[in-house]
């Protein structure tokens, strides 16, 4: 894989503060620490997460607004670089890059993942765009050289969908931490007051501010937790629910134990200052926050939702499991883990299932694969 030509091109919308976002930058990095040319392509030159590129890795924009105005971009600049590889990593991008590359008629092998449960992203939504998810990925999925999906709970649901055997699909879990952190203790967030101040114990949570994130019934479960005890709620992110969740929360009177900080581009200081994490979502394709938090010795709780989590935590070994939308047993499990939480070293060991190097191991032996055939 060293023909002077940018070998891998890793195709997405922007780079906002997300989780395939941080994926497709950790990932980059680890391959092109390995000597790999790497190039990320973006539709638009936009977002957070374009800080945190290494130097060694190009990025490039399409100037594409839209994904449909991408696919004749796209194309062109396959039909004009020709690189040997193609992964995209969201639903939209791998529909485009499927066409593109169609149009273009260029050789490039294209790469698709899929970071989420397809088919609960369909029914969640109202947005047409996402209810075609489904159709079209059925009659192009097929099509592209490669399909990854990031948990197996993610790869059976794009089997069903697609309806193509179980060996069409690589399992590759996402690189979620640099091998380093498992072995070397992350210091707590250095501008968050709440981790020094010597006051009650603060619980974290991590996610776009949307309704697959569920935050309303964690503040819920919150409120039922201060009831009998004092404690404290952060809650990393942004998205169109912050308005209605500031409501909430003011309404359940937690406007003096819950903030919402916003975007955060690192955070792990905050997990690793935190007393518990907790991931509310209704589906949820990986789940990156419980390992990340894991990473940093700290106990997590999750909904037992359609996805990543349940095999993360090994069905409850690693961190209780709770029904979706169950804001009463959320509070439960909560309190369990801030009253007996499990051995830091065992949640680390495990968190060290999902280093950088693994799944960068995944993704080359599949490029290697894909260049030889």
């Amino acid at each position: 894989m060293s023909d002077g030509r940018e070998e891998m091109v890793f195709y997405m919308p922007h780079l906002p503060v997300g989780g395939a976002e941080r994926m497709l930058v950790r990932l980059a990095d680890g391959l092109s620490r390995r000597g790999h040319a790497v190039r990320i392509l973006l539709d638009r030159m936009e977002g957070d997460m374009l800080a945190a590129v290494p130097g060694s890795v190009a990025v490039e924009a399409l100037d594409a607004a839209r994904s449909a105005a991408a696919i004749p971009r796209l194309a062109g600049w396959l039909r004009q670089n020709q690189p040997p590889i193609l992964l995209s990593a969201l639903s939209h991008q791998n529909i485009v890059a499927i066409l593109a590359r169609w149009l273009a008629r260029a050789p490039t092998r294209i790469v698709v993942s899929e970071h989420t449960i397809l088919s609960r992203q369909t029914t969640e939504t109202d947005a047409w765009q996402h209810k075609l998810m489904p159709f079209l990925a059925r009659r192009l999925y097929p099509l592209a050289d490669a399909r990854v999906a990031v948990s197996e709970a993610a790869l059976q649901d794009l089997a069903k969908i697609t309806g193509l055997p179980r060996r069409r699909f690589d399992l590759i879990h996402n690189p979620v931490i640099p091998d380093e952190i498992v072995a070397k203790p992350v210091p707590p967030a250095p501008r968050e007051r709440w981790f020094d101040d010597g006051g009650p114990p603060v619980i974290v949570a991590a996610g776009r501010l949307v309704p697959l994130k569920d935050f309303p019934v964690l503040l819920r479960a919150f409120a039922l937790l201060t009831a009998e005890r004092q404690v404290r709620l952060i809650i990393l992110g942004e998205g169109p629910e912050r308005q209605e969740l500031e409501r909430l929360r003011d309404r359940l009177g937690l406007a003096e134990a819950v903030r919402l900080p916003g975007v955060v581009t690192e955070t792990l200081p905050y997990f690793a200052g935190a007393a518990a994490v907790a991931m509310t979502s209704r589906y949820e394709g990986f789940g990156m926050v419980l390992v990340e938090a894991m990473a940093c010795g700290t106990p997590v709780v999750s909904t037992a939702c359609p996805g990543g989590p349940a095999e993360i935590l090994d069905g409850g070994r690693f961190g209780p499991l709770v029904p979706v939308g169950d804001a009463e047993a959320l509070a439960r499990a909560l309190a369990s883990v801030l009253d007996a939480p499990p051995p830091a070293d065992l949640l680390r060991s495990r968190a060290s299932d999902f280093v950088t190097s693994r799944s960068v191991d995944g993704y080359e032996a599949l490029f290697e694969r894909l260049l030889r055939g």
